[in-house]
């Protein structure tokens, strides 16, 4: 069944949406960035909208609050992810949910800092919210913790940053100080310019935090919001750390858990050979499920068209 979809925020992962939609059998009915919008409820051209985006770096002339009332079945809200409030992405989902539409978010903020408020406006609507998107790429991680069941699965670890993970295996491969790999992450733009939020492990504690709040199911105890995991990133590491792990048979990577005991990430030892061992920018995740073993997932955690796929694969779950 074809949706119509509005999309808000134009960053590497919306503008994918907007590309990828018509594949889909979708149309995009509303496109905002951060200063305008294209709207048109029979759907919008989006080669159009995105050739002008990158000639004019505006997606049209209509106002951007305006796509949040346009037409349009499901709301992608794919700004960048904040802290605290989680704002403007909860209001955006907000507005949504109050027009008895769908939500599907790339967006950590809205899912990690404020994951009771979301849930509550989610049961007022007769709009569903979908986040696969947020916690891992295209890796299916809540999708397969949804057929299992959260109360079949114990604990859940693994590494879901594909920038400290680079760092950490350049770091182990060639024996190279941290400042040099992350200059050369940089440049081959894999780290940001300001890379604080990927490399002090606040990128993977929100994923985390998030995977604690789905694990907790309809009864959980607790929600978790970042202010409640224990995070330590990687950029006192040196590269003699790694050497001397290496001699061990062991390497570094920066590992969030999600468990009884509550959210961690933090610089842990794990042999060279272990399923967490990846390298680059792979990302993993292993669950403990109550009845068959480990279970692990892995892919690329991150990217415009990869992360799209979770999030057209959430609209064809509303469907």
């Amino acid at each position: 069944m074809s949706l119509d979809i509005a999309v808000i925020g134009v960053g590497a992962v919306g503008r994918s949406v907007v590309d990828l939609a018509p594949d889909y059998g979708h149309a995009v009915t509303a496109v905002a960035d951060s200063g305008s919008a294209a709207i048109d409820p029979n759907g919008i051209d989006t080669d159009a909208v995105l050739d002008r985006k990158d000639r004019e770096g505006a997606v049209g002339s209509a106002a951007p609050e305006d796509a949040l009332s346009a037409d349009y079945d499901v709301l992608i809200e794919a700004t960048p992810t904040t802290l605290g409030d989680a704002e403007p992405g909860f209001s955006h989902v907000e507005a949504a949910l109050a027009r008895d539409r769908h939500a599907v978010l790339a967006n950590k903020g809205p899912v990690a800092e404020r994951y009771g408020d979301l849930m509550t406006l989610e049961a007022e609507s007769e709009g569903t919210v979908q986040f696969e998107a947020a916690v891992g790429g295209a890796i299916p991680i809540l999708s397969t913790i949804a057929d299992f069941g959260p109360a079949q699965i114990s604990a859940t670890r693994g590494v879901l940053n594909g920038t400290a993970n680079f760092v950490l295996s350049r770091m182990a491969a060639e024996g190279l100080g941290y400042e040099h790999v992350l200059a050369e992450a940089q440049d081959l733009g894999v780290a940001e310019a300001d890379p604080a939020f990927d490399v002090e492990g606040t990128d993977a504690a929100l994923k985390f935090v998030i995977l604690a709040n789905v694990l907790g199911g309809d009864d959980r105890e607790q929600v978790y919001s970042l202010d409640d995991a224990a995070v330590e990133g990687i950029r006192d590491i040196p590269a003699s750390a790694l050497e001397l792990a290496r001699e061990d048979g062991r390497t570094v990577r920066l590992i969030g858990e999600a468990t009884a005991e509550g959210v961690r990430v933090g610089p842990r030892l794990v042999p060279q050979h272990d399923a967490l061992a990846v390298t680059g920018t792979r990302n993993i995740v292993q669950f403990e499920t109550v009845n068959a073993g480990q279970l692990h997932l892995s892919g690329r955690g991150a990217g415009g068209p990869e992360t799209a796929t979770a999030i057209l694969s959430d609209v064809g779950r509303l469907e």
